[in-house]
């Protein structure tokens, strides 16, 4: 690349500022072309991971699968086959019921507005509607 410059002790200030704005302007046409990259990376790595996340709990399913056929075998030996599916499947539900009720609960919470931060937000415009009507006036 040429660089058709004239020495900065015999560039006039139109010309040194000129060439202070297509250094900066080449400059951050660099730092966002390798933040594209940088982000495109971590993406990459992100969809992998996340994958390894999906597999893990696919096979972990399996696993609570197989855990319960073996909690109703082991019931199975001392009690009727059928009987024994009964009570798992019964014990099932009762979990997956408190689990609905303490889900329930804590989305409640999260769906209430945080107070002092609404009160600050409106006081912040206030605030700034103020200071421009003062400062207009």
């Amino acid at each position: 690349m040429t660089d058709r410059r004239p020495p900065t002790s015999q560039a006039s200030t139109g010309q040194l500022i000129a060439q202070a704005t297509d250094d900066i302007s080449t400059l951050i046409r660099d730092e966002l072309r390798l933040a594209k990259l940088d982000l495109a990376e971590s993406g990459k790595r992100l969809g992998v991971g996340v994958g390894m996340f999906g597999v893990a709990g696919t096979l972990a399913l399996g696993g609570l699968g197989a855990l319960i056929a073996t909690a109703i075998l082991a019931l199975a030996q001392t009690l009727d086959p059928w009987l024994s599916a009964l009570i798992v499947a019964a014990a099932l539900f009762v979990v997956a019921g408190l689990a609905a009720l303490i889900g329930k609960v804590r989305v409640s919470k999260v769906a209430e507005p945080p107070h002092d931060r609404v009160e600050s937000v409106k006081a912040d415009v206030a605030a700034a509607k103020h200071g421009t009507q003062g400062a207009s006036t």
